[in-house]
């Protein structure tokens, strides 16, 4: 491998790090509805005999700021769908209305919010320790590049610096993240 592939290779892992991170900031509750809230539950559906994520069964919208409505595509797997939110770490209570639920999004305590923040910097430490571990790995194959003769002395230094550059915008990445989901899940 060259030292342009490998520097490449870190680079998107780190960027995977950080689209795992919005994907799971996503599912942290806030004040208001969004369909991205309940989209991946898994739901197991009896009739299929497996488990599927809630968005390959349903249409899900937010009619209102603080309401989302989940059209399910058969109508034989309303329960199942209803049992998974209702089972969800989310505490929503959804409510059966005809071919859909309704699913009102209720008002967060305080207490709420502040649990909220605690998950949402945890799950910025997982991101930051991805993205770490992406580090280790460039360093390492730096130092393997220069034993094989394919980088320098001073070329394992330029790839560490760059290695370590990369480490440093990602880290500030999550932490802008982190700012910006903080102050949206506290805002009343």
């Amino acid at each position: 491998m060259d030292p342009e592939t490998a520097i490449l290779e870190t680079e998107d892992t780190m960027e995977k790090a950080v689209e795992y991170l919005q994907h799971e900031f996503a599912t942290v509750r806030t004040g208001k509805a969004s369909p991205g809230l309940i989209e991946n539950i898994d739901v197991h559906v009896h009739s299929y005999g497996s488990t599927m994520k809630l968005k390959q069964l349903a249409m899900i919208t937010a009619p209102e700021a603080r309401l989302l409505e989940v059209k399910v595509f058969d109508p034989a797997t309303t329960q199942d769908v209803e049992r998974a939110i209702r089972e969800s770490r989310l505490g929503l209570n959804p409510a059966a209305a005809s071919a859909s639920l309704r699913i009102p999004i209720p008002e967060l305590s305080e207490e709420r919010r502040i649990q909220m923040v605690k998950l949402v910097k945890q799950l910025a430490e997982e991101a930051k320790v991805r993205v770490r571990s992406a580090r280790k790995e460039g360093m390492d194959m730096a130092k393997k590049l220069k034993n094989d003769n394919l980088l320098t002395e001073d070329g394992q230094k330029d790839h560490e610096a760059e290695v370590q550059k990369l480490t440093d915008k990602y880290v500030k990445v999550i932490d802008e993240q982190v700012v910006a989901k903080e102050k949206e899940v506290m805002k009343v």
